[in-house]
């Protein structure tokens, strides 16, 4: 059993650690750089990335979370996804360039633009259909030549992944489809 720290200083980092716990895994709510002691893993959930990213700042967890996304397996949503990105626009702070995309955020719209829809997702040379909550959710524009998409909404690349970091632009952890979770305990 894995211990899959999730960053909770803003956001949803509540369901995700419902998905995590449904699999079989132990969440660990980081709050401080204490609490990734111990962690395998991190996600770091959507939210509203300029709080969230002030809050990493005013608590000085930026080194210590830039050095365990370094060495750990970390998976980004929405806002997650905008805080991993090399670049993103409209930032408090610059984001931890662990995933060598361009992001604009809020790309889909306001809140009131919110989303469900069906994207496509390939993770082992299958692709398979899975429904996706997009809310205020970023836009990746860039990708680097290290980085394999590996989801689609229409022709918008919506999951990405590179070495040991996956980012997704929107909320796997809003759905019971276990699948993107399982994905990244077990198999990244």
């Amino acid at each position: 059993m894995a211990s899959i720290g999730v960053l909770a200083l803003q956001g949803d980092f509540e369901k995700h650690g419902q998905a995590i716990e449904r699999l079989g895994h132990t969440p660990v709510p980081v709050k401080n750089g204490d609490d990734l002691k111990g962690c395998d893993r991190l996600i770091m959930p959507g939210g509203e990335s300029t709080a969230i990213l002030k809050l990493i700042e005013r608590l000085d967890m930026r080194t210590v979370l830039s050095d365990f996304i370094g060495s750990h397996p970390v998976f980004g949503t929405c806002a997650g996804l905008i805080m991993l990105a090399r670049e993103a626009d409209r930032l408090p702070a610059p984001p931890f360039a662990a995933i060598d995309i361009r992001v604009r955020r809020n790309a889909y719209g306001r809140q009131i633009d919110s989303f469900v829809d069906t994207v496509t997702i390939d993770l082992d040379g299958q692709e398979r259909k899975m429904e996706a909550v997009f809310i205020r959710a970023p836009k990746i524009v860039a990708l680097g030549p290290g980085v394999t998409v590996l989801g689609r909404h229409g022709k918008d690349i919506v999951l990405v992944r590179e070495k040991h970091v996956m980012a997704a632009s929107f909320h796997p952890e809003l759905t019971a489809d276990g699948l993107l979770h399982d994905y990244f305990i077990n198999k990244l």
